[in-house]
């Protein structure tokens, strides 16, 4: 008599949807990063996964606040197809636009790439920083 092999269909959601290492699918194949954007009173940084890409295949652009990361995660292995018995790793370019959420001042940025972490410090612009108003008491 046969085995049974009980069927999980949510099995690989822990696995691949909300693990830090993985890649998020939006529009079909498109390979997205993960991104985190925090800010601080003086600037705003943008950290990146993107493990298994070197950085010389990054590309980065800063448009008025729409931030680009873009690039291309290159295979190193020369397998035929047909001799993959499971294939997860995807392959290909990506692309991540980020709408940042104050103005920066994008030719002060600094840059870092360290074990597959892109970090990304834009400082505001002076307009975006928070201001103390004084309250004077009187007459308006």
């Amino acid at each position: 008599m046969g085995h049974l092999t009980r069927i999980q269909p949510y099995r690989y959601l822990d696995e691949t949807m909300f693990s830090p290492l993985a890649w998020r699918f939006f529009h079909g194949e498109a390979l997205t990063p993960l991104v985190d954007v925090h800010q601080t009173d003086d600037d705003i940084v943008v950290t990146v996964s993107l493990p298994g890409i070197k950085p010389e295949d990054v590309d980065v652009t800063l448009t008025g606040r729409t931030l680009t990361v873009s690039g291309e995660l290159k295979s190193t292995e020369q397998v035929e197809r047909e001799q993959y018995v499971y294939r997860e790793r995807r392959m290909g370019s990506f692309n991540r636009e980020i709408r940042l959420p104050v103005r920066v001042e994008g030719d002060k940025a600094q840059a870092t790439f360290e074990n597959g972490l892109l970090r990304l410090s834009f400082p505001k612009a002076e307009e975006s920083k928070p201001r103390s108003i004084e309250i004077k008491v009187g007459k308006a």
